[in-house]
């Protein structure tokens, strides 16, 4: 059965940073996509980031050179560094994993799904 357990959101000042992390349990991070998702109130689930490997990696426009995912594949966990955090940041940011081979952030091309953890972000 695989679970994943994000850990790390937050509240911080505008201009902040936050690691979030994702240990996953039943799946092996080495081979597909994983990705971080968030959703806020009113709003769409949007793709944030997503990586198959260091060199495969996929960000959306509005966290580009903000953010970096990354992944320890000894360690089963995958992370998001979240630099210069805007307000517009906040949202619930949500752990996924699949069976995909390129890094997509299309949210319902992913199987997995953890619980989520919260981001706000204050002005």
């Amino acid at each position: 059965q695989v679970q994943l357990v994000e850990s790390g959101g937050g509240s911080v000042q505008a201009g902040g940073s936050l690691r979030l992390s994702c240990a996953a349990s039943g799946y092996t991070t080495n081979r597909y996509s994983m990705g971080w998702f968030r959703q806020a109130p009113g709003k769409a689930r949007e793709g944030v980031a997503a990586i198959v490997s260091e060199s495969s990696t996929s960000y959306a426009d509005s966290v580009k050179g903000r953010f970096t995912i990354s992944k320890d594949n000894a360690k089963n966990t995958l992370y998001l560094q979240m630099n210069s955090l805007s307000p517009e940041d906040t949202a619930m940011y949500y752990c996924a994993a699949g069976w995909l081979l390129s890094p997509r952030l299309w949210w319902n091309e992913y199987n997995y799904w953890g619980q989520g953890t919260q981001v706000t972000v204050s002005s």
